[in-house]
């Protein structure tokens, strides 16, 4: 599962083309949960980068493990469409520390693409840094 899991995470951060720029079916607006603004702040320390959490667009696709897109099935994308940056979640990953916090990432970078002093060595928001980072008893 963490393999077939990490396969769609890796895939799951580009943001839609320009002639792709809806929504995924079945997307709905949601309010942040309250632990975002917690990992959001960690996302900032780690990266040394800072941006308004307010300035995202929170959507979730209810029910879902991944949700479909031209690019392939994804549990979580980061777009930006003209000046709006939007976060986008499979249900399932709604409360997934690392897979919101991977697209928080992007926010904060304000790109697509993983830079791996950025997701690998700084904030180690990928499966593989994740689960070392865990194994190695290491806080986040």
């Amino acid at each position: 599962m963490l393999t077939l899991t990490g396969v769609l995470m890796i895939a799951s951060c580009g943001a839609f083309s320009p002639s792709d720029a809806s929504l995924p079916l079945g997307a709905v607006a949601m309010v942040a949960p309250a632990e975002y603004h917690g990992w959001f702040q960690k996302t900032e320390v780690c990266s040394g980068l800072s941006r308004d959490i307010q300035s995202v667009e929170w959507y979730v696709v209810p029910g879902v493990e991944t949700f479909a897109t031209d690019a392939g099935p994804k549990v979580g994308m980061w777009e930006r469409t003209g000046g709006t940056a939007r976060i986008i979640i499979a249900g399932h990953w709604v409360h997934h520390e690392m897979a919101v916090r991977h697209e928080m990432l992007h926010h904060l970078l304000d790109r697509e693409g993983h830079p791996q002093e950025y997701f690998v060595e700084r904030c180690h928001l990928t499966w593989e840094s994740w689960g070392s980072l865990a194994l190695a008893g290491a806080s986040r």
